[in-house]
């Protein structure tokens, strides 16, 4: 079963910070390419690890829509590895420059199709719902993966708070920007800012989306698109948006940033599909980050292995094409 019943024991307690970094060791990463966010991986260095941005525990309950059977990825290697462009586009950039990003205060805006305009504070979204503990497969356009264990609500509970219209067809998500801090965005001039994201009303009502508030039991690290961020592990990674100040319900579907840029290579739906490859290079296999060379390759699932839970939402769409 790839999603199962919740484990024993929630992710946040699976080791505690002070003893995950008394175990820390150096990793190898490897330097992602400028041009379009997804290029493939070139020259391997090492670099000494570093802590993150100062966190705060998060009071969760386990999840019955978990994934189950994964080794989970070190909150090292999913803080260290990662995109994040607009604090640059090397994997360890947003680790570097993201310390800046202001969390609080903070607030999200609901606009467009809704009965009428509301701002959320984030001390209020914490509160909306219970905090689950979901393990999820993390898988990148780029052909590599992680397993992470999220921390969130999903996004349905939310949205029955907006009280969209019901005209409202699909739900855009636009990121902070502010080009004093993350004044590295300029390094891929074809990107248009702030960074926006959208998806279809019922894959938004899909209780695998999640909509997310940390990990490892802790508060998301700036790097990793706090305070507040999708999650869609049926999607490829940059479909999930971080450090979200603005959610709008729309009737037609929204410009999205990756698939303005390039959209013969990045479709709006970008659903993980081994069939279907990149143009620049295969999607069948996937490296998972952090295991030893040996074990790193391996299968790309359809829909990231959540088929059962996710399929239903495509019937009719043409699955040979990069949707």
């Amino acid at each position: 079963m790839l999603i199962g019943k919740p484990p024993d024991i929630p992710s946040s307690e699976i080791t505690s910070r002070e003893d995950y970094f008394r175990y820390l060791s150096r990793r190898r990463f490897l330097k992602g390419a400028a041009a379009t966010g997804a290029t493939a991986l070139a020259a391997s260095r090492f670099i000494a690890p570093r802590a993150v941005q100062a966190s705060t525990k998060l009071q969760t309950v386990p999840s019955p829509l978990t994934t189950t059977g994964e080794q989970l990825t070190t909150l090292d290697d999913i803080t260290h590895y990662n995109n994040f462009y607009e604090f640059g586009v090397d994997k360890g950039d947003p680790a570097k420059n993201a310390g800046g990003l202001p969390t609080r205060p903070w607030t999200v805006k609901v606009e467009g199709k809704v009965a009428k305009p509301l701002t959320f504070d984030i001390e209020d979204l914490l509160k909306l719902r219970p905090l689950e503990d979901r393990v999820y497969r993390h898988r990148c356009v780029e052909a590599w993966s992680m397993v992470i264990p999220w921390v969130g609500y999903s996004l349905s509970e939310f949205i029955k708070q907006c009280n969209p219209l019901p005209s409202a067809k699909y739900v855009q998500f636009l990121s902070y920007y502010n080009s004093k801090i993350e004044k590295w965005g300029y390094q891929d001039p074809g990107i248009s800012w702030p960074y926006s994201e959208g998806l279809r009303m019922d894959e938004a009502m899909n209780p695998l989306t999640l909509l997310t508030f940390g990990l490892y039991g802790e508060t998301l690290p700036n790097q990793d698109g706090a305070p507040v961020r999708m999650v869609l592990p049926w999607k490829y990674g940059y479909k999930s948006a971080k450090s979200i100040v603005t959610v709008r319900f729309v009737e037609k579907q929204p410009p999205t940033t990756w698939n303005d840029q390039a959209p013969n290579e990045y479709g709006f739906y970008s659903n993980v599909n081994p069939n279907v490859d990149h143009p620049r290079w295969s999607q069948k296999t996937e490296r998972r980050i952090g295991l030893p060379f040996y074990a790193q390759r391996r299968t790309t699932l359809m829909f990231n292995g959540y088929t059962d839970q996710v399929a239903s939402l495509y019937n009719g769409m043409d699955l040979r094409r990069n949707f």
